[in-house]
């Protein structure tokens, strides 16, 4: 739980300790309500590990919050693994996460624990597969996935590749609350700890075992396709230009061209101050590339590499920019098919998906004989499912995993979504259907036609500062108190609410956690919950519907209803 702080008496604590010269210009130009943002609370540490504004204060991204965090784990992990205890650090482009993943190396090295350091930035799923595969006690990455360039943050991955669990994330906690920031932390020296081998780069070794596992995701099983498809990839100024790439090199796709703007890592991220491929705008200078270059794909990855969007021409030479829950379900019957055809589905294949991914998958997995499992928001929860499977040796069941938030992973090599992979299984999917004659969207039209037509939207409300957290609060407090099939109001739109999930009282064995979830008439659903890494609410609405255009109604009523009478 995070408490409220007495935020005047930690800035002049933070006032009299820091040295930094940058710092303290910055502590010295806030005014009040600077003053209490950075200082009201501390970063929340969870499974997510820390995530926030980089600047100086209690509540932002910092040297000094990194190494306290740092700090923590060394404690956790010490007492856990004695000190045998080893740690693989990576990092992305954003603004200081190599000054940030160099910290974190030497408080490591400082404090007795063994470092394996990507010595250039790397994709997110690079630092899952490195900690399984040098054996480590945990890994970190110093990433904010795609949040705004103003953003930094630390997520920290167990031992078997997996996101921490909320058992660990809370006995890690429990270390760094114990932690004076100012007297506690031994910040160590990086460049002597790489001298003395207490700090060692990660061979390029590691990294090619990496991509032979994202290419030996293929499902093509011996199928001939066109591999000269006429492809544009955009990093968005991320970690992905170098394994995406090679990967797709390797595989034999011969006519990839590169968004040069968006080419190189810069964490101002100045063509897309946004780096989501979720966000029309983040893909619109790679659109104008498509078109120039006659391309009928477009794919983007995000900051970190672990997200990945897609833009198709449709009949008319027009990009239509598809969502995460329409590719994901595009790759999952593409997968399902062409295991099916080949005799490749292992014995009790499995899916899993969140509970905010289009609920249309499990249609797909049924017809199939594929079983569906739905785990809380956060592809950590997925990872964690596939390390289930592992220990009952049925690790060869997982077929696909995915989130409507443009993630996916197809194999168990890594335990977080992968966009690398991602990148890979999409151009593999889209050259298999054009050298048939067949467009994505011509496929999921297709899908939509067997199934059902089903709409799925986000919308995400920013409530900044202390204030802002407080209203978020309440929000949740007043759909809890208020919203059911019981309660005051008993419906949206007209869809009578049927059943209420609520997460927070934990539901078919999973964790607690803030979500709540109404199920409706006629095949509808809606979704609310706090963001985990950003000051927002977000609100999913899935609408099953006769056609797109009566969806689109129906879903604009819902949104409308709920905006209006419970969150303005």
């Amino acid at each position: 739980m995070n408490i409220k702080k007495d935020y005047q008496f930690e800035f002049e604590c933070w006032l009299k300790h820091v040295k930094d010269e940058d710092n303290l210009k910055e502590l010295n130009k806030m005014d009040a309500s600077q003053k209490e943002d950075a200082f009201y609370r501390d970063l929340e540490f969870g499974t997510g590990g820390l995530r926030g504004v980089i600047g100086v204060g209690t509540n932002r991204i910092n040297v000094y919050t990194v190494a306290k965090a740092t700090k923590g784990l060394t404690e956790y992990l010490l007492n856990k693994y004695g000190k045998s205890a080893s740690v693989v650090v990576g990092y992305d482009s954003r603004i200081k996460s190599d000054v940030f993943s160099k910290t974190t190396a030497s408080v490591f090295a400082a404090n007795g624990i063994k470092v394996y350091l990507w010595s250039t930035l790397n994709p997110v799923p690079t630092v899952s597969f490195a900690t399984r595969y040098l054996k480590a006690s945990a890994g970190v990455m110093i990433t904010a996935s795609h949040n705004p360039a103003k953003y930094n943050g630390y997520k920290v991955y167990g031992a078997d590749g997996c996101q921490i669990t909320t058992e660990a994330a809370s006995e890690i906690y429990s270390q760094i609350e114990k932690i004076d920031i100012f007297k506690d932390i031994n910040f160590g020296d990086f460049d002597t700890s790489l001298e003395e081998g207490k700090v060692e780069y990660i061979s390029d070794d590691v990294l090619t075992a990496y991509i032979e596992k994202v290419k030996e995701q293929s499902v093509l099983f011996g199928d001939v396709v066109n591999r000269d498809v006429a492809i544009v990839y955009s990093p968005l100024n991320g970690a992905g230009y170098i394994p995406v790439t090679r990967a797709l090199t390797e595989m034999g796709y011969s006519n990839v061209s590169v968004v040069e703007e968006q080419r190189l890592p810069d964490g101002n991220f100045p063509t897309c101050p946004y780096p989501n491929p979720e966000i029309k705008e983040a893909m619109q200078l790679g659109i104008e590339y498509a078109k120039k270059q006659n391309a009928d794909l477009l794919l983007a990855t995000d900051p970190d590499c672990d997200r990945v969007g897609i833009a198709v021409k449709n009949e008319n030479g027009k990009f239509v920019l598809l969502s995460g829950n329409e590719t994901g379900l595009l790759l999952f019957d593409y997968i399902c098919s062409q295991r099916i055809k080949h005799n490749k589905m292992p014995e009790n294949p499995v899916m899993v998906k969140t509970v905010v991914t289009m609920d249309l998958a499990e249609k797909i997995a049924e017809n199939y004989g594929v079983k569906t499992i739905n785990v809380l928001t956060g592809f950590k929860f997925i990872g964690e499912q596939i390390g289930i499977l592992e220990r009952k040796n049925a690790e060869q069941s997982y077929i696909f995993g995915f989130e409507e938030s443009y993630g996916y992973l197809t194999g168990s090599y890594v335990r977080d979504k992968d966009a690398v992979n991602g990148a890979c299984m999409i151009c593999e999917m889209f050259s298999f259907y054009k050298t048939q004659g067949v467009s994505l969207l011509d496929k999921l039209n297709e899908l939509f036609e067997k199934y059902g037509y089903c709409m799925n939207t986000l919308h995400s409300f920013e409530f900044e500062g202390s204030q802002g957290f407080s209203k978020m609060q309440n929000i949740m407090k007043t759909f809890r108190d208020n919203v059911g099939e019981d309660l005051e109001i008993d419906s949206f739109a007209g869809k009578k609410i049927k059943k209420v999930l609520d997460y927070n009282n934990g539901i078919d064995g999973l964790p607690k956690s803030n979500v709540l979830k109404y199920i409706l008439d006629d095949g509808c659903s809606v979704v609310i919950r706090p963001s985990g890494t950003e000051p927002k609410i977000k609100i999913y609405i899935s609408v099953s519907a006769s056609s797109k255009a009566d969806a689109e109604k129906i879903e604009k009523l819902i949104i409308d209803e709920i905006y209006d009478g419970l969150i303005k």
